[in-house]
């Protein structure tokens, strides 16, 4: 008997929420770098460099990346449910991790490195077959590797401190990725001003990418091993893996209204974000007027804003619910990126080349950067909450999926905001192969208008949408109580039947 009862003391402890090492929380982090310089290569240089430099149209580049998408619409939610069953001495997330760093580096490069001299048409399938390649690979990333961090971080805060850490690392990567790109590989040449027009710098950045991307997603894999032992088994699938299956595994994460909500206010939003990647380079040459050895330093204010940004975000998950940690810094964020191109489209601002002009535009950058890693760290803090949820509901673990819906959803938003800005870049009609200073006026305004006004109604309907999450502090509290209590009365069947016997 005494046994019996030191066996349920010492499970009682053991479902007790459990805060990660450090070091844990490190090497996780690190593994967002990956995707960082990834997303940068992507959305700063991947459509200036096809319309720009090799001329092939906005709309078509657009088009070529959204049919990419259409396959992380197969990919993502696969690799998700294949890892939730997946069983190996490496566990359930390690294995496709490790799997996906070399041919992710591999094919980054290989999209930025096309032959030269061949037609629209070649570039069009080049740049539509190597993002998907590189899509896919990052897919069987960034998936596990999401759902590795709903599994070993169980506390409500602590969940929140985990996600900083990847968030600060991914923004760090990308931000300083972009920096030390425009600042060692397309600075400014005496025979070519602006240094975004060079066109021997795109395999060099895309190389480097490549590179960074290998070295943090194996940094990553190693430094979480240990957390192995200490997670979730795969419990087998009920049905073989199929479409049918999978078909319903997302129902059961679209049936939470908190997991709906956010998850449509993510894709409104990202698509604002990857609209305003996209006309990045074109807004700071051609509506602010900056030289590259300027525009840089816009990174540098992300940068300065990032870490306080990043411990707010773990820290206002330990004073406030969630859905205030997200419903606020997302309405700063909304207003902040309006507020100078409204000035400048009323002509209110001082006239381009005015010292205050890139002051402001820092300053705007680092409030930017203060608030929207608290946006993603509570997201994805959130999607973990969410993943509790429906274990109380189903009794399985399916964080693999719940986060293939969540990357699915960015990853389509940002490639619909490719297509946007795309399409906006036509409709306007900007030149290509433009010359600084001499686009119309009348482009130069729409420019601004389609970056700030039009796309924050996007914005501001994702807000809406984020009122409708229902998991506060107290209700994640009675769900995780319910789990325990559940794995309690398991365990003490396991333990009483070797006991009776």
């Amino acid at each position: 008997m005494y046994c019996y009862i030191a066996r349920c003391i010492s499970f009682e402890r053991s479902v007790a929420a459990k805060k990660l090492p450090t070091i844990t929380k490190l090497f996780w982090g690190i593994g967002q770098i990956g995707e960082g310089v990834k997303n940068s290569a992507f959305n700063s240089f991947l459509l200036f460099y096809y319309n720009q430099i090799l001329g092939v149209s906005a709309t078509l580049t657009a088009i070529a990346l959204a049919v990419a998408v259409l396959f992380d619409a197969i990919s993502d939610p696969l690799a998700g449910s294949v890892s939730d069953r997946f069983q190996s001495r490496w566990g359930r997330r390690h294995p496709f991790m490790a799997a996906s760093a070399a041919p992710m580096g591999i094919t980054l490069f290989l999209l930025f490195f096309p032959p030269s001299g061949m037609s629209e048409v070649f570039y069009f399938g080049w740049v539509m077959f190597f993002a998907i390649a590189v899509r896919t690979f990052l897919t069987l990333y960034h998936i596990p590797h999401l759902a590795l961090g709903a599994e070993m971080a169980t506390d409500y805060s602590d969940r929140s401190a985990l996600f900083s850490y990847g968030l600060f690392f991914g923004a760090i990567a990308g931000y300083g990725f972009w920096f030390t790109m425009l600042t060692f590989v397309f600075s400014p040449q005496p025979d070519l001003p602006n240094g975004m027009y060079n066109a021997d710098g795109y395999p060099m950045m895309a190389g480097s990418a490549g590179i960074i991307a290998f070295v943090a997603i194996m940094l990553c894999v190693w430094g979480t091993r240990r957390e192995i032992p200490n997670l979730v088994q795969a419990i087998p699938a009920r049905e073989s893996l199929s479409i049918t299956r999978i078909y319903k595994e997302l129902k059961i994460a679209f049936s939470s209204p908190s997991y709906r909500s956010i998850f449509f206010g993510l894709m409104l939003g990202t698509v604002v974000v990857s609209v305003e990647a996209v006309f990045t380079p074109f807004m700071g040459i051609y509506f602010w007027g900056l030289e590259t050895d300027q525009l840089r330093w816009i990174g540098i204010g992300v940068l300065v804003g990032l870490v306080p940004g990043t411990i707010a975000g773990a820290y206002l998950a330990r004073v406030l619910d969630k859905k205030g940690c997200l419903f606020i810094p997302a309405a700063i964020a909304i207003t902040n990126g309006n507020v100078l191109i409204v000035l400048r489209l009323f002509e209110i601002l001082p006239e381009n080349g005015h010292w205050s002009i890139l002051p402001m535009l820092i300053g705007s950058s680092c409030l930017a950067a203060f608030v929207v890693p608290v946006i993603y760290i509570t997201i994805n803090s959130m999607f973990a909450d969410i993943s509790d949820e429906l274990e109380l509901a189903t009794g399985e673990r399916q964080e693999g999926i719940v986060y293939s819906a969540r990357a699915f959803a960015g990853k389509a938003a940002a490639a619909l905001g490719t297509v946007v800005g795309g399409f906006a870049l036509d409709i306007i009609a900007f030149p290509r192969n433009a010359v600084p200073g001499a686009v119309d006026a009348d482009v130069i305004f729409n420019l601004g208008l389609f970056q700030g006004p039009l796309t924050s109604v996007f914005s501001l309907a994702g807000l809406v949408l984020y009122l409708g999450y229902k998991l506060s502090r107290s209700r994640h509290e009675e769900i995780a109580m319910a789990l325990a209590r559940r794995k309690e009365a398991s365990a003490m069947v396991d333990i009483a039947e070797p006991e009776s016997a």
